[in-house]
């Protein structure tokens, strides 16, 4: 599995990658995958939806459980991953490179929406 470079991830365990064009992907860390199990649906919002950091942005469903997925930080959705609502299993196989979620166009002040975000060496410590 291939992880991004300059990856953050928040206390309940989305991850934030920066595409370097203004723009982010947003995602589930492996950990929260793993936790989950086996992933059966997926509902991302639609393209334009804005959502405020914290907001409930996506739900999703495994064998084992429901659960909200919530944004990292401000922003307008600008792509989603169809093919991880028509297959929601590969987040099974890579929740990074393929499963990724939605990528947005920050609305906020990104810095500050940032502090309270974990660089993924810190939040894997934080698992222990």
């Amino acid at each position: 599995m291939t992880m991004p470079e300059n990856l953050l991830c928040s206390k309940s365990h989305e991850y934030l990658s920066d595409n370097g064009d203004n723009t982010f992907t947003v995602g589930l860390t492996d950990y929260a995958v793993e936790q989950l199990g086996d992933i059966v649906f997926l509902e991302l919002p639609e393209e334009g939806s804005e959502f405020k950091k914290g907001d409930t942005f996506a739900t999703i469903e495994s064998v084992k459980a429901a659960s909200e997925i919530y944004m990292p930080i401000s922003g307008k959705i600008i792509d989603i991953n169809n093919s991880a609502v028509e297959s929601p299993e590969i987040l099974n196989e890579d929740s990074f490179e393929k499963g990724w979620l939605v990528k947005i166009e920050p609305t906020g002040d990104v810095e500050s929406e940032q502090a309270d975000l974990l660089e993924y060496e810190d939040y894997k410590e934080e698992l222990e």
